[in-house]
């Protein structure tokens, strides 16, 4: 440990969670890059996580923010903080926050500033500002809940949770990368528990694997395995109600790490792990997630020591000399402006396709050709990109309108022993191990206590090795900045370990544009509402059996509305409703596991809403019934609340069957 003025085993801590569900119809899904994989409804909503960390020392302080989301762009992060600093002033910063997604594909986008990011549809207002409402709410729950806590930290490993989707391009690593992950993948499962009065009251998990268990043909919005993991420890073994529990007893986020190269689909098929159903596979996969966190949080855990701090730093990844301590080759090299190559429009073969079925991932002969000349005439070129072939040049693409993100923030965290490298893309296992090792070793500290926190704050893509980049694979074309783009960042990573080890300040440096008045003009409004012909809202359209044994599936079919007219963030669209004797009691509404909200568009702007509940094994017997809750627009008119019941139906166990 780097010595300090102060040392402490008590924290202040404060944890909260918000919803952060975007639209849940006709809003294109981020993650995947097809043109016709948009929202149809809610498997499970989506949330924002958020944890404050304080010294109570010297009152320094930390925000850790985990979003159950695709991507994290600057528009989030630069909004987020406006509206933070206009509540508690300079207590938030950027250089004391970091905003991180878990990374799911079943999310809607269009909510960047970067014109990449919100293909097919545009800028979404709606998503964007459910997106921040979420995060700022979780925020200013989280500051209301600082109190007195001891932290504690500990490491695991599991296994059968990840695979390598790119293991040609990781064999290519020496030795001293790949004898650390003799698997070729990073089991390292990190757990860093909350306590008040001698009882856990919130936890942080990290583990690297992609939130790729639901497919590209999923419509549904999801928060993938994550997003399953920390529902399961909450709402299915803590108890946790979201719907009328502000201040939950529990919080548990479940956060990325370097995931670049870790695919959940252990089969190497999309949608295959376990089993050959995708969401049985989101479900096992956050429940290992789960299991291993929790066995951690139940056995012994070490008290933390120490304090709090931070550091930070603006970088124009385009321009950076890289000095041969860091290149690996006794040369200085140069990062360059941002390219993708053709590889990274075929997406990974493990985790689904893209909608360009003409490139593939490896070498693309048309493209290496035509990238071959352009590199004779451009030597500069390809001393930063060779041997990638480029399609699309994004610096070049962003001199008319914004494209792709250049200056981009980098992060260090201390909290007490452990240390976060805030890197805003997604990080390969060896590339994390080489950014892990140059922090560890400037600070003097345990390598295992030392995590990349990827995807956070911004987004620039992929970081591999120089050895992987070779490759050219879905991760190597996705390195914008060329070969030596790790390099560049172990030397940032090496001055901000220096500058929190000897406590001083770095100097300030630009930051990346504010463009958020680029969008303010964009419309996606839903239209007016009608209901189906003969009918009102409301109405049942199909009924549910009068009897099920539990482990069926119940399916109710109502005339509704346009979900996006209001998004229910904090409510629900469906409640499943149990007769106790005296009152119907609500059992699920749309942010379980076990339901489903569907959105089907009808003719003439009618809406079918199909609600689905599949009964758990351990349902009482007895009467039930679903009510689903809309919001309809008539022409010229304001949203007005609708809804509809269906009738009742029996439930019995399967030992006294119907």
């Amino acid at each position: 440990m780097p010595e300090t003025k102060y040392s402490t085993d008590r924290h202040l801590v404060g944890r909260a969670i918000a919803d952060i569900t975007g639209e849940p119809a006709e809003a294109g899904m981020l993650g995947y890059g097809k043109a016709d994989q948009k929202t149809t409804g809610i498997h499970l909503r989506l949330r924002a996580r958020a944890f404050v960390f304080v010294d109570p020392i010297v009152e320094q302080r930390v925000l850790l923010v985990v979003a159950e989301l695709p991507l994290i762009f600057s528009s989030i992060t630069q909004e987020v903080l406006r509206r933070l600093a206009q509540r508690f002033g300079d207590t938030y910063t950027e250089s004391n926050v970091m905003i991180t997604a878990t990374h799911t594909h079943c999310g809607p986008g269009g909510y960047s500033h970067h014109r990449l990011y919100n293909r097919p549809d545009g800028f979404r207002p709606r998503t964007f500002a459910a997106i921040v409402d979420g995060i700022v709410q979780a925020v200013e729950r989280a500051h209301d809940d600082i109190a007195p806590a001891t932290l504690r930290l500990i490491h695991s490993e599991l296994h059968e949770a990840s695979v390598n989707r790119s293991r040609a391009a990781f064999d290519l690593n020496p030795d001293e990368d790949k004898d650390f992950f003799p698997e070729a993948v990073d089991p390292q499962t990190t757990l860093l528990r909350v306590d008040r009065d001698g009882e856990p009251v919130g936890a942080v998990n990290w583990f690297a694997t992609h939130g790729t268990s639901m497919t590209n043909r999923n419509t549904l919005i999801s928060g993938d395995n994550k997003g399953y993991a920390a529902y399961h420890w909450e709402r299915v073994v803590e108890g946790v109600n979201y719907l009328v529990d502000p201040d939950p007893d529990f919080v548990a986020a479940f956060a990325q790490t370097n995931s670049g190269d870790m695919s959940p689909n252990l089969d190497g098929t999309p949608g295959h792990g376990p089993t050959g159903d995708e969401r049985e596979n989101t479900r096992l996969l956050g429940l290992r997630q789960y299991e291993a966190a929790a066995k951690l949080a139940a056995g012994y855990m070490p008290r933390m020591a120490g304090g709090i701090d931070y550091r930070f730093l603006h970088v124009d990844l385009s321009a950076v000399t890289v000095s041969e301590e860091f290149t690996g080759d006794g040369c200085e090299h140069r990062t360059g402006r941002p390219a993708g190559g053709a590889a990274a429009f075929a997406g990974a073969e493990y985790d689904g396709p893209t909608q360009w079925k003409t490139f593939r991932e490896g070498r693309n002969p048309g493209w290496d050709f035509l990238s071959r000349m352009t590199y004779l005439f451009a030597p500069g070129l390809r001393e930063v990109q060779a041997p990638k072939s480029i399609v699309a040049p994004g610096g070049l693409l962003n001199r008319s309108t914004p494209y792709v993100q250049e200056i981009v923030p980098v992060q260090l965290f201390r909290i007490a022993e452990l240390y976060l490298l805030g890197i805003p893309g997604e990080v390969t296992i060896a590339a994390g191990l080489r950014l892990r090792r140059t922090v560890a070793a400037v600070l003097g500290v345990e390598l295992a206590n030392v995590l990349i926190a990827g995807y956070s704050n911004a987004y620039f893509h992929y970081v591999t090795t120089p050895e992987e980049y070779t490759a050219q694979r879905y991760e190597g074309a996705s390195t914008l900045f060329g070969r030596w783009q790790l390099p560049a960042l172990q030397q940032i990573a090496a001055q901000l370990a220096t500058a929190l080890h000897d406590e001083s300040t770095l100097p300030a440096t630009p930051a990346a544009p504010d463009l958020s008045e680029l969008w303010q003009s964009a419309k996606t409004d839903p239209p007016p509402d009608f209901p189906p012909v003969g009918q009102n809202f409301g109405d049942v359209l199909t009924e549910p059996e009068p009897e099920y044994r539990t482990g069926e599936r119940v399916s109710v079919e109502f005339a509704g509305a346009h979900p996006n007219h209001d998004l229910h963030r904090g409510s629900t669209y469906l409640m499943v409703q149990r007769f106790d004797g005296a009152r119907w009691r609500t059992i699920a509404d749309d942010g379980d596991w076990e339901t489903t909200f569907e959105w089907t568009a009808g003719p003439a702007q009618s809406s079918r809403i199909t609600i689905g509940w599949h009964i758990p094994g351990d349902a009482e017997s007895g009467s039930y019934r679903i009510r689903y809750f809309g919001d309809a627009v008539k022409p010229g008119g304001d949203p007005a609340p609708i809804s509809g019941t269906s009738p009742e139906f029996r439930v019995h166990d399967e030992d006294h069957g119907a």
